[in-house]
């Protein structure tokens, strides 16, 4: 299940025998179904997750008890409450596979442990942690200055499969709309 993890880290940075190692002793791998909460809000999120398949996802309730999803993952990629997770304090988030899920997991202590050992992972991490800023940036901004359909639209371009693996509800709290907006935007596109 590591194959994944490896090829992805080895596109930006070169790994040894010993970094191959490492990754193997601190990436536990786990299987998880369909609806499964993983993270459970109110508590301090125990690990940063990398989905090797399966869809995962971010999301609150809001003032009136309605789910908001913040964060889609499609894999492969890295997903948690990521300052939550650094600073090791109360998220207000569920991470949830939406999909059953094959995932790899490591702990805050771990990410520690893995970073001091090895500097590839410690480049790799920040890398991580920076391209997770950028996207939470880009992803303000799209909701700020794109129509609902063009975040349809960009979503469509960039993770095509997404419709056939997340529900409708979850798309539409996704891309900042309700699901029958969603609705009228899919029929308008398929015409």
């Amino acid at each position: 299940m590591h194959g994944q993890l490896l090829q992805l880290i080895s596109q930006k940075i070169t790994l040894s025998d010993n970094d191959r190692e490492l990754c193997l002793q601190y990436f536990e791998p786990v299987l998880f179904p369909k609806n499964q909460i993983i993270e459970k809000e109110g508590s301090i999120p125990k690990y940063l997750y990398f989905v090797i398949s399966g869809f995962v996802r971010l999301f609150h309730y809001n003032d009136n008890g309605d789910e908001v999803t913040t964060h889609i993952n499609c894999p492969p990629g890295f997903i948690t409450s990521y300052s939550d997770f650094i600073n090791q304090i109360k998220s207000n988030e569920n991470v949830e596979c939406i999909t059953g899920c094959e995932l790899l997991r490591i702990t805050k202590a771990d990410v520690v442990l893995l970073t001091q050992q090895s500097a590839a992972f410690r480049d790799f991490s920040i890398s991580v942690f920076q391209q997770s800023l950028a996207y939470n940036e880009t992803r303000s901004k799209e909701l700020a200055t794109l129509t609902a359909e063009q975040r349809y639209q960009k979503l469509l371009e960039n993770y095509p499969d997404i419709l056939h693996n997340v529900p409708l509800q979850y798309i539409a709290s996704f891309l900042g709309m309700n699901p029958k907006s969603l609705s009228r935007i899919r029929k308008g596109i398929i015409k």
